[in-house]
């Protein structure tokens, strides 16, 4: 279950990316393509922090004019395409607020004070790069063992349970999860 997961997560993300290579190259099809893929995660950050619907949906649209003009600045390398994205869309509500002196007879203090249960764009960019780590590093290890760790580990199963749905013996079952996770923190350098 956790490893349909993960490529589908994996398959979004490189729809996405691929979306936002060719809107650099100035395909407004693939614009199209990132609108339909995340406005409405956009819009609900822009709804958030804007408190009010017609500016979010102002606000969403000056995030496209923006991912328009800097797709070619996109790396993904640096952080996932919805990490970037989130954080331009997180940006310009921001602009947006400071800008409507109107709603903010504190100023700027208000504004930081204002509840936003949801992570910081830097904090999802490094868990999103943790996360990326160590599925690499869990596909750098010997089949048997990245199989072991994931059914474990990801998907719940209890070692004796594991060993019974590979019918291999319990020993060896954690032979393989011991040695795998040795690799793991060496891979991620921690060993």
């Amino acid at each position: 279950m956790a490893r349909t997961e993960d490529g589908e997560a994996r398959l979004a993300r490189e729809r996405l990316s691929a979306a936002l290579r060719l809107t650099a190259s100035g395909d407004p099809k693939a614009l199209r393509r990132v609108y339909d893929l995340t406005s409405m995660k956009l819009f609900g950050i822009c709804l958030r922090i804007s408190g009010d619907r017609e500016a979010a949906e102002d606000i969403l649209q000056d995030v496209y004019v923006k991912v328009w003009r800097r797709a070619s600045a996109f790396d993904e390398r640096c952080a996932s395409p919805i990490s970037w994205l989130a954080m331009i869309a997180r940006n310009a509500a921001i602009d947006w607020r400071r800008a409507e002196k109107r709603y903010f007879a504190d100023g700027d203090d208000r504004l930081e004070a204002m509840a936003d249960d949801a992570p910081l764009a830097d904090y999802v960019m490094q868990q999103d790069e943790a996360r990326r780590r160590l599925l690499a590093c869990l596909d750098g290890l010997d089949e048997k063992q990245s199989d072991a760790i994931r059914r474990t580990f990801l998907g719940g199963l209890s070692y004796p349970e594991l060993a019974a749905q590979l019918g291999a013996p319990l020993g060896t079952v954690k032979s393989w999860i011991r040695r795998g996770m040795q690799g793991l923190k060496e891979c991620l350098g921690d060993g």
